[in-house]
């Protein structure tokens, strides 16, 4: 497969701030993708990133660790071309953040401890064109298995109301119903319990529905202006209308259910789509079936300076995706685990340049 004309070769001398960055750091996220794909290599792109054509690199990174900046900034240069990546219709290329929140729980339901976070339910099954049946919704990937075959399964809205009630699927109780749709939203969660434990949930499967973000229901009903839409804004504006929350969260009828998953390294976050931890700083999310996981991008966002109070320029891995990450120049950066990273996740909404890192032996023939 050739590359797609989505990409256009330049050199790394293109890239804004490209010689500032840290590349040691942006190394050992990269590293833990090779390390993963001998078990189960990544599925490759549309635009014609062939995941085949890593093995090079995988190879090298799983041998050799450079143990400075300009060593692993050398390995990118050796083994990848910088591609700028056309955003397409909307013009630049647009980045957000997200992160893991860091919340209290229960083990048990208590009377301050009510909203549930649940594993997934055993009639849940995944559909696709070989099980779906005529008339269901294309998009759904789940589906609720019944006698008379697979239904679209039940939305937030009816399993709030106690769709699910009775089949013991709470893996954690939590005190706030905000909390606990953020932690959907996110994906994963670190959890400090009550018993004095430390553990982490993550995404597990969800009811397949679409999702549709409060913040753009809140924008669109004229509670927000789109433009002061962050997650800090839509959180006070829940803590000032409590008797409204439920009709504005149900309005998204997607449901995520979780499974639990141990906290190895706190440094590093949940391991994500791509099946590694998330390096905080360093990891993107990215539409999958446009790009292909383990892909190196540099990030030109020079208006975000929410992260260390400088432009953003990092190179970062793909090793996540998410539903509402769709387009070639797309991508949701992870900031870390907690409330610090939470505010920092919260605001990430920038315009950007995406350069990918492309193996060079899809370039040209291999050129160097």
């Amino acid at each position: 497969m050739p590359l797609s004309p989505t990409f256009s070769e330049k050199s790394f001398g293109d890239l804004p701030g490209w010689e500032a960055d840290d590349h040691l750091v942006a190394f050992a996220a990269f590293k833990r993708s090779a390390l993963h794909v001998p078990s189960k290599p990544y599925r490759s792109g549309s635009l014609g990133v062939a995941y085949d054509a890593f093995a090079e690199a995988y190879a090298e990174a799983r041998s050799v660790s450079p143990t400075n900046r300009p060593g692993a900034r050398a390995f990118f240069e050796r083994h990848f071309a910088p591609m700028l990546v056309a955003a397409g219709n909307d013009g630049a290329g647009l980045v957000t953040g997200f992160y893991e929140p860091e919340v209290e729980a229960s083990p048990v339901r208590t009377e301050r401890f009510t909203v549930p976070l649940l594993s997934r339910p055993a009639d849940l099954i995944d559909i696709d064109g070989k099980n779906r049946p005529a008339g269901m919704d294309p998009y759904l990937a789940f589906a609720r298995e019944t006698p008379a075959g697979p239904v679209e399964y039940f939305d937030r809205g009816e399993i709030e109301r106690g769709a699910l009630a009775g089949r013991n699927l709470a893996i954690a109780w939590l005190a706030d119903k905000v909390d606990a749709f953020f932690i959907h939203v996110q994906g994963a969660a670190r959890l400090t319990m009550t018993d004095g434990r430390l553990c982490r949930v993550t995404y597990a499967a969800k009811s397949g529905q679409r999702f549709t973000g409060p913040g753009r229901i809140l924008s669109e009903t004229g509670e927000i202006p789109l433009e002061k839409v962050t997650m800090q804004s839509i959180r006070a504006w829940f803590k000032a209308h409590p008797d409204r929350v439920d009709e504005i969260l149900w309005r998204n009828r997607s449901y995520i259910f979780f499974r639990e998953a141990p906290v190895d390294d706190p440094l590093l976050g949940p391991i994500a789509a791509a099946k590694v931890p998330l390096t905080p700083g360093r990891s993107v999310a990215v539409d999958r079936l446009l790009h292909t996981f383990g892909t190196p991008f540099y990030i030109d966002a020079p208006t975000l300076t929410a992260f260390d109070r400088k432009p953003f320029r990092r190179l970062m891995i793909a090793q996540d995706t998410g539903s509402a990450i769709t387009g070639p120049a797309r991508g949701d950066l992870f900031a870390g685990s907690g409330d610090a990273a939470g505010e920092i996740a919260g605001v990430v909404r920038n315009a950007a340049d995406f350069y990918a890192l492309v193996p060079r032996g899809l370039v040209d023939g291999g050129r160097r």
